[in-house]
Formats: C-alpha cells, sequence, structure tokens
C-alpha cells in the first residue's frame, strides 16, 4: 500500500490544480465583467475619475470613422458620453466574456429608446471591450469600440 502513496498524492494534486483553474477562470470572467461594468456604473453616475480609473494608461477607443487615444476620449468624448447616459437607460444584453491568460475582451449589446436632448432615440450599440490585467491583479480597460446601428 506504501507503494501507492505517489500515485495518489499526484492524482490529488493534479485534481486540485484543474478544480483550481476552473475556478480562477470563473473569477477571472467575474472580474472583467465588474471591470467593464464599473466603468459603464461611473459614467452613469457621472464620475469621471471613477470611469477614467479603468481605463489603462495606453488605451485607444474606435468610435465609426473615429480612434481616439485615452486623453483624447476623456477631453472631448467622455462628457458627451455622460451627459447621455444621465438621460436614459439602455436594455444590455448579458455581456460574452472571454479570457485568455491576463488578456480578456467582453461583448454586449444595449438597446436605448426615448428621449436625449429632446428627441426620441432608437438605436443599438454593440460594445466590444478589450481588457488586461496588470502585474498588481486589476483589470484595466485597453479599447472599447462602440457601433451603433438605428432600430
Amino acid at each position: 500500500m506504501a507503494h501507492l502513496r505517489p500515485l495518489v498524492v499526484l492524482v490529488l494534486a493534479v485534481g486540485l490544480t484543474a478544480c483550481a483553474q476552473k475556478r480562477s477562470a470563473a473569477t477571472d470572467e467575474a472580474d472583467v465583467k465588474a471591470a467593464i461594468e464599473s466603468f459603464y456604473a461611473a459614467m452613469k453616475k457621472g464620475d469621471t475619475k471613477a470611469a477614467m480609473a479603468m481605463i489603462a494608461p495606453d488605451a485607444e477607443f474606435v468610435e465609426p470613422g473615429r480612434r481616439e487615444t485615452r486623453q483624447q476620449y476623456e477631453d472631448n468624448h467622455l462628457p458627451l458620453d455622460i451627459d447621455f447616459e444621465k438621460q436614459i437607460t439602455g436594455k444590455r444584453s448579458p455581456w460574452n466574456i472571454k479570457v485568455n491568460g491576463d488578456t480578456a475582451w467582453g461583448i454586449a449589446t444595449t438597446e436605448y429608446h426615448g428621449p436625449v436632448d429632446g428627441a426620441d432615440v432608437n438605436f443599438a450599440s454593440t460594445q466590444l471591450a478589450v481588457v488586461t490585467r496588470g502585474d498588481d491583479g486589476k483589470w484595466l480597460i485597453r479599447s472599447i469600440h462602440w457601433s451603433s446601428m438605428r432600430l
């Protein structure tokens, strides 16, 4: 029986490692989703500082026909996004999160129906966020691509 002890230890070690990896993947997905949602929640509250705290220093933003640096987004576009988010609440599909090591991406679609700046809007916006984990373990947004279409 003593000769089986190393085999039992090996089987247990492999089994525990596999379980830990599954928990880690689920935790990573939840953490990535939380990072993305924190950004959107800060915009909804009008909290520029909290929104930008979720954005990596070298991030880039993409909207149809336009690419912006982090600074350009913060200076020019974020105030408009905050104003928009304060006026209307969209209905977002669940985030589809994929994690590959320290890189992840999430995609969701949000439908907006209602008044913004005195005019009715009726469109869907698909958001693709690329998120990376830093050495400190914190997930930050590296890029967001927004694409919209009228409904």
